[in-house]
């Protein structure tokens, strides 16, 4: 029964010293059954990086062309965000529009798309305000408006007991917690 061999051999894709540097190497090494970590070239990766004879070139895209790759849409310093304007016209008719949920019908058979509804005449913010507050009791007690979440619970102040001092001694400091 043959033994099969488990141990790495290190000089089988590795360059080994001849020679005066085989000589030189063996006194000087402590351990001389060491690789040198030198790669054989035609065998630890063939081709060899280098070796191809056609050239890389880099995928013509969009990016690639001057004229379509101005230098201000790559420069991510300059960023900034952009200002969203809603005028108070547009917003009033989003509340009014918004207001109530609209019922929508079921569909008939043969019945044509239907039409979107003409733009309506401007209503000033504050009407539509009063408008929408009117028809429902938009918060009450019961039903407050949402508030932001924080990680940390609200602090409400509380007065503690006061610091020990004499009765009859002016102390105008009142503690709080």
């Amino acid at each position: 029964m043959a033994i099969a061999k488990k141990v790495a051999d290190q000089t089988l894709y590795h360059l080994s010293p001849k020679g005066f540097w085989k000589k030189f190497r063996d006194a000087v090494v402590i351990n001389p059954e060491i690789s040198s970590g030198l790669p054989i070239q035609g065998i630890n990766r063939y081709p060899p990086p280098g070796s191809r004879p056609e050239r890389y070139s880099t995928p013509a895209t969009k990016a690639s062309d001057p004229a379509q790759n101005p230098y201000w849409k790559r420069d991510v310093r300059r960023t900034y965000p952009r200002l969203s304007v809603v005028t108070q016209t547009e917003l009033s008719a989003l509340l009014i529009d918004h207001a109530q949920a609209a019922v929508v019908a079921a569909p008939t058979e043969g019945e044509q798309a239907s039409v979107p509804a003409a733009p309506k005449e401007p209503v000033d913010l504050t009407a539509a305000i009063a408008a929408v507050t009117s028809a429902a009791n938009v918060y009450s007690e019961s039903h407050l408006p949402p508030v932001l979440p924080t990680a940390y619970k609200r602090w409400v102040p509380e007065f503690a007991p006061d610091a020990p001092h004499h009765p009859d001694a002016y102390f105008p400091m009142k503690l709080i917690r």
